[in-house]
């Protein structure tokens, strides 16, 4: 927009030109005689970044974070027009290029909403100000007596009302409003904000009129598969490149440079086939005979090191949280319960694997990729191709799934480094077998807890140690400590109300590239933590929900901080948004009277409970399972009950729990396993995830209605499924589960 000007309401009444529709008309009431108003202008109403409107009255919005199935365009729009009361129907969505005007753009940590709702609601709010002051300088009128009304400005006191595309051109030329002028509708005005729509990109996506990450097609482009090294940080030591070379449809054999520590996001190196189409650049790969270096990743055994962890686990730690005395409460008891809990690697194996395509000139670059992380992309891209950042263009496709793995721009960077080489357009496909051996991995844990309880079965002292290698080795090579955001997720958050408790955390080596993946330390943390818990009620002889909200002990708001804990909070106001264990306590009522829980017994139903705070918001499972004779299982029904605080799209929030809980049965039936450095699983046929015949034949979500600020929604539903399964099958076998993954038969 050109810089704004303040006409005096005797000229902008004097302007008559008729320009292109803009023009300060009016749709008026009967009897209200129209005012000749119309303003010169060649330019639409664009306030802000989020924001256009333009010649037609038709809302552009602006989405600047990334689509990947968790409907952020669709919440994204209904915020703004909910501010502007804008006519759903002349609402379109604009996805964002990776750009720092937008600010952070990192679709993950499950933000999108609680980090934008108030700062989209006064963007839209901003242009509501600006078509209100429109129309009253037209009616010569107070803007207080106008309001915004179904994509009109309506004059209450005579009932006027004027289009918003007859106010585009005069809004456009004034003075944008400083942010304590504009002011925010009351929650009992809202009217898309709260309530269930249909996401905006429904239509393209079940009639194929979509472009993701796989999609994207540019003329004289080609295809590249690359043979990335079975082993993190070797290289090729020969290639022969005969056989695929003679390949009908290759082009060119490309060796990437090679990968150093630490990962961060960088290419892993290997040898690149590229070619004109995709079959043709499989086929090459396979023709390839490349020989490899060794390196000390060589020898890293996924079973040997699982041992190491769980050995680890079981000394002492250093201590990160204290109340009490825990060690001398252990020490001086007649009986400890004990147990420990392992996690594997996984893989987050989106159903589209990564893929991006470049066009790189010798002063510019164009990247399309279906990235989580715009903005970084750019940054590495730019870096890698020794470019200025501006010169670097990001394209976001939508994302058929993300689940983290794509919040790295490895694949990016890639099809940048290719495209130069080549002198033209490239798309680098990861297959099924690449994303699952090359990816960066959720990391694998050992955990161990002690606990001791008095004669009425109270637990008094709780000690854990949780060692799993860092995501921090991923930038930092020689790291093998959790960091302090690490043990955020799920563990230095502990709500349980006991006297005596000691959170410690141990030491592991890296041998694979880590990263993050749905609700990240989260998983784990919440399988050791409830699963315990519940073998907790079992040697108490308590039910399994009372005791767990005897655990988390009175309502309250924990204070880590004096028990010389350090945690952030998410990165957000601990004021704002405090660890409330009335939430907690309240969804795990709510679920248990969701799936009946009093009456299991009577039902001959084996349910198991488990609740967890992730991501500042509260979420609750019981599922239900049934073990036949021959040891497999099912699971009939799943509960959940999550309180998000504010929630924009509750359909939405439905559909995330949903699929959230199916994740969590993915966590706990997959697993990633290596044997001399490299990764023994390639595909779905030795990578376990839920198929339709595991998933929950009933899934059952409450959404709690409140008026605290958003929470997470797209992770939080995650981490209680796999110990409440766990729990569960306890119940129907009496058997406990300690190592993920759970066997589909259990005999």
């Amino acid at each position: 927009m050109s810089c704004p000007t303040s006409p005096s309401r005797r000229d902008f009444l004097k302007k008559s030109a008729t320009v292109s529709g803009f023009a300060l008309g009016v749709t008026l009431m009967p009897g209200i005689h129209p005012v000749s108003a119309e303003q010169t202008a060649t330019e639409s109403l664009s306030p802000n970044v989020f924001v256009e409107l333009d010649a037609d009255g038709q809302l552009h919005v602006t989405c600047h974070r990334s689509e990947m199935g968790q409907q952020i365009r669709t919440a994204i729009a209904q915020i703004i027009a909910d501010e502007l009361d804008a006519d759903w129907q002349r609402v379109t969505v604009i996805q964002a290029n990776g750009h720092p005007k937008y600010g952070d753009q990192n679709t993950d940590g499950s933000r999108s909403v609680r980090r934008n709702l108030e700062r989209l609601r006064t963007a839209g709010a901003t242009a509501a100000l600006l078509l209100r002051e429109a129309a009253a300088q037209g009616w010569q009128v107070d803007v207080s007596e106008c309001e915004n009304d179904n994509h009109t400005v309506h004059h209450i006191p005579s009932g006027r009302r004027a289009d918003y595309k007859t106010l585009v051109g005069v809004a456009a030329t004034l003075p944008i409003p400083q942010s304590d002028a504009v002011t925010l509708k009351p929650r009992s005005k809202w009217k898309f904000i709260g309530k269930v729509m249909t996401s905006v990109d429904i239509d393209d996506v079940v009639s194929g009129n979509t472009t993701f990450g796989q999609d994207v097609q540019l003329d004289n482009m080609l295809v590249a598969v690359i043979q990335r090294p079975p082993v993190m940080f070797t290289q090729p030591v020969s290639v022969d490149d005969t056989a695929t070379r003679k390949v009908a449809g290759v082009v060119d054999v490309i060796t990437l440079p090679k990968a150093t520590p630490p990962a961060a996001f960088n290419p892993l190196g290997g040898v690149a086939v590229l070619a004109k189409n995709t079959w043709a650049a499989m086929q090459g790969v396979k023709a390839l005979n490349v020989s490899w270096s060794d390196n000390a990743h060589s020898s890293y055994s996924s079973e040997q090191f699982k041992q190491t962890l769980i050995d680890t686990a079981r000394k002492d730690g250093e201590v990160v949280r204290k109340r009490g005395d825990a060690l001398t409460e252990l020490e001086n008891a007649d009986q400890v319960i004990e147990a420990t809990y392992y996690a594997p690697l996984l893989s987050q194996a989106p159903m589209e694997p990564p893929a991006a395509t470049a066009h790189v000139t010798a002063d510019s670059a164009e990247i399309w990729a279906c990235t989580q992380t715009p903005q970084s992309t750019r940054q590495n891209v730019a870096a890698a191709l020794k470019m200025p950042e501006e010169q670097v263009t990001v394209h976001v496709t939508l994302l058929g799934g993300g689940f983290g793995r794509k919040s790295k721009p490895d694949f990016s960077v890639e099809a940048a480094l290719l495209a130069k080489q080549a002198g033209q357009p490239v798309k680098v496909i990861w297959r099924r077998e690449d994303d699952i051996q090359h990816g960066y991995f959720h990391t694998v844990s050992a955990q161990h807890l002690r606990a001791v309880q008095d004669e009425a079965g109270t637990t008094t002292a709780w000690r854990h140690n949780t060692v799993f290698p860092t995501i921090s080795s991923t930038f930092n090579a020689s790291a093998n400590s959790p960091s302090n955001g690490e043990l955020r997720l799920g563990f230095i958050d502990n709500p349980f109300d006991i006297a005596n408790m000691q959170l410690e955390k141990g030491q592991a080596e890296n041998h694979v590239r880590i990263g993050w993946l749905r609700s990240v330390a989260n998983v784990y943390h919440a399988f050791a933590m409830h699963a315990f818990a519940d073998e907790l009620a079992h040697a108490a002889k308590q039910d399994s929900r009372d005791y767990l909200l005897s655990l988390i002990g009175k309502d309250r708001h924990i204070d880590l901080a004096a028990e010389g804990a350090e945690y952030d909070n998410y990165g957000d106001p601990i004021d704002v948004y405090p660890i409330d264990t009335a939430r907690l306590k309240n969804v795990i009522r709510r679920v248990t009277d969701l799936a009946d829980w009093d009456q299991r017994h009577q039902q001959k139903r084996f349910l198991g409970l488990a609740a967890h705070r992730s991501f500042l918001s509260y979420a609750a499972a019981v599922v239900e399972v049934v073990v036949e004779d021959d040891g497999s299982w099912s699971i009939p029904n799943a509960y959940m009950s999550l309180d998000a605080g504010t929630v924009v799209n509750p359909g939405h929030v439905e559909a995330q729990c949903e699929g959230g809980m199916i994740y969590g049965l993915s966590c706990a039936i997959g697993q990633i396993t290596a044997d001399n450095g490299q990764i023994n699983q390639s595909n779905f046929h030795n990578y376990q995830v839920a198929r339709i015949n595991h998933a929950p034949q009933n899934i059952h979500v409450d959404i709690v209605e409140s008026t605290t600020p958003p929470g997470g929604v797209g992770e939080p539903p995650t981490p209680p499924f796999a110990p409440a399964l766990a729990n569960a099958l306890f119940a129907a076998t009496g058997k406990r589960i300690r190592e993920l993954p759970i066997p589909l038969s259990l005999s």
